[in-house]
């Protein structure tokens, strides 16, 4: 029997569940919507016990053509919430400008004024902690105090007291009703002591609300359509087909399987499943004389701005810089600890070559091939040693390493990207698919343009921003 419902979302992570917590707020008592989600839920427990995120391994849910490139996401209840380390910085007003600002790549249909509010909300909901003076305007104070610096920290923020500050993020350095405290075990990607937020541990009550029905291990494979709106989605669940009507259709599910669904289900537009793309980073060791390190409270103390903003972005990649304190020893004797070691994380322009696609030989895989990172990103890893040497010269450096540029970042961004204009973008401003007047997509595939910066806090912000506008 085909189900009736007033609402249909795809997807359990950050933008279905911050999505939900929106809309929730202004929906009748008697709003009827069901949640599908792939995967299944697993408990904190079962996670330390077998040391797995999920059952399903994540890459044999799709077909990466292009294996030098990795993408990781977790098949499960809460999605990437359970893998990600929690690291919340927002964006700067001018990476939602980068067109206007540096002639290159191009702006957000939405600008930074207009998520202010969605960002202080979101972070009070992931009670981030963080340093309340920031590279970026703030209309309210982070719900906790930074986590401590280190000694090479403490040289930085002195030298950059206006470029470097405590990473702002969900590892909480006080426990919250719902979680602990961090324990600085370095192992965040699977907290031993559920420090982390996820969604599991802190949106749970938008589950068991009474108008919201969770169903797991529910696969979407198609989105049913009529007259320019969607009907309602097809899914499989024990392996059974079955149908669910609704009025409303809401992807939430990330770039690779956001836009499979869409095309799968017949929707064409010629950017659905392109611009691909994700940060990309270099690991640079620097080895320290007469300072030692490692005093930190977390296991990424902190966020460096030297190399992020200005007018070298119209040239090439702007860079965050990361401080890890997980510790990494010397071998030289009375050396140990005299070791910094700094992620530098570049912006990506996308490109078009990247895509996502489907193959009726393969309907339930969506196909990736990501060919290269851009240009712009590949100048700004050019001029890293040089700009790296500047940025760090308050500190006492013996030498610098650098490592190659990572196979992943961890983010999966583009492929449904946001803008005004229907020729040139797949959603609208408020996340609408501009073919259908009621399917919204949300998550990192409506990304125009990716930052340097980790793009969870702002794709939260922004299903909160839909959930607003609905």
């Amino acid at each position: 029997m085909t189900e009736q419902f007033d609402m249909v979302v795809v997807g359990s992570g950050f933008a279905a569940s911050f999505f939900l917590h929106g809309y929730l707020q202004h929906a009748s008592a008697n709003t009827k919507i069901l949640v599908l989600e792939q995967g299944a839920i697993y408990s904190h427990a079962w996670r330390a016990q077998n040391q797995r995120l999920a059952a399903t391994p994540f890459h044999t849910t799709f077909i990466n053509q292009t294996p030098h490139k990795k993408w990781m996401y977790t098949p499960a209840f809460g999605g990437s919430s359970a893998a990600w380390w929690a690291c919340t910085p927002r964006f700067l007003p001018n990476d939602f400008k980068l067109q206007s600002s540096y002639g290159v790549g191009i702006d957000w249909p939405s600008n930074y004024n207009e998520l202010e509010p969605f960002y202080a909300q979101a972070e009070s909901l992931f009670n981030i902690a963080g340093e309340n003076r920031a590279p970026y305007p703030r209309s309210q104070p982070l719900p906790q105090s930074a986590h401590r610096f280190s000694q090479p920290d403490q040289i930085l923020k002195q030298a950059y007291p206006d470029l470097y500050f405590p990473q702002p993020t969900a590892r909480t350095p006080k426990a919250t009703q719902n979680r602990s405290a961090c324990c600085n075990s370095s192992v965040c990607g699977s907290c031993p002591v559920d420090a982390k937020f996820t969604v599991q541990n802190e949106m749970q009550s938008i589950y068991k609300d009474p108008r919201v029905t969770l169903r797991t291990e529910a696969q979407a494979i198609h989105i049913e359509t009529a007259n320019d709106i969607a009907t309602g989605v097809i899914y499989r669940h024990q392996n059974i087909e079955k149908t669910v009507k609704a009025d409303s259709v809401i992807l939430a599910a990330n770039a690779l399987f956001n836009p499979f669904l869409l095309l799968r289900s017949g929707i064409q537009h010629p950017l659905l499943g392109k611009r691909l793309h994700e940060q990309v980073s270099v690991t640079v060791k620097a080895y320290l004389d007469g300072v030692d390190n490692y005093q930190g409270s977390t296991s990424i103390n902190a966020n460096g701005y030297m190399l992020y903003d200005g007018e070298h972005r119209k040239d090439y990649a702007a860079c965050l810089l990361e401080h890890s304190n997980v510790p990494h020893l010397r071998t030289d004797f009375g050396k140990w600890r005299q070791l910094a070691i700094f992620k530098c994380i570049f912006e990506d322009l996308p490109s078009e070559q990247n895509t996502v696609s489907f193959d009726q030989t393969t309907p339930d895989e969506p196909i990736i091939n990501h060919q290269s990172i851009s240009d712009y990103a590949q100048r700004g890893i050019q001029h890293l040693e040089q700009n790296l040497n500047k940025a760090l010269s308050p500190l006492p450096i013996e030498k610098l390493e650098f490592g190659e540029p990572s196979q992943t970042e961890g983010h999966i961004l583009g492929t449904t990207m946001m803008g005004n204009d229907v020729k040139t973008a797949v959603v609208d401003r408020y996340l609408k698919l501009h073919q259908l007047s009621n399917l919204w997509v949300l998550g990192g595939s409506v990304f125009p343009t990716s930052s340097p910066s980790n793009p969870t806090l702002t794709l939260s912000a922004l299903s909160l921003w839909a959930a607003a506008h609905y």
